[in-house]
């Protein structure tokens, strides 16, 4: 994953930061403080949010397509999702509440982001639903034959 605003560094970097002031050779041109910055683990925590909420989404019926059965049939749902997304944004873009969770808001890029890595879900929950009613259609197809 690239973003311009990161902090442009290897994978191996990534998974070793804890050494970043120890070997400097390895973070040579790295800011060990970017490793205190607040960003990576508000993106992580967001899209965590992000997902469980699609996955909410999904979860309105075992097999049928959200195209079939959309979100709107189920005014709770809806209504718990949204409270939900209202006490992430409380938490991230209010000073006290982002300070006590140590996380930081979010810019419009950064969303983008975390949308783009949260909506595969959606995707491919749409496609095991398609695969079950596949399924279910053989063996209703075969219970008819027998």
């Amino acid at each position: 994953m690239y973003y311009e605003g990161g902090p442009q560094m290897s994978y191996y970097q990534l998974t070793h930061h804890m050494q970043c002031n120890i070997d400097r050779e390895t973070f040579k041109d790295v800011n060990c403080s970017i490793f205190a910055d607040l960003h990576p683990m508000t993106m992580a925590l967001s899209v965590l949010v992000t997902i469980e909420m699609f996955n909410a989404l999904n979860s309105l019926s075992e097999d049928q397509s959200l195209l079939a059965m959309p979100p709107w049939q189920n005014p709770s749902l809806v209504t718990a999702i949204i409270a939900s997304f209202l006490m992430h944004f409380v938490i991230l873009y209010f000073k006290f509440t982002n300070t006590i969770f140590r996380i930081t808001p979010l810019n419009t890029t950064e969303w983008i982001m975390v949308l783009k890595i949260s909506f595969p879900v959606i995707l491919l929950d749409e496609i095991l639903k398609f695969v079950s009613r596949r399924i279910h259609a053989g063996d209703h197809h075969k219970l008819k034959t027998d």
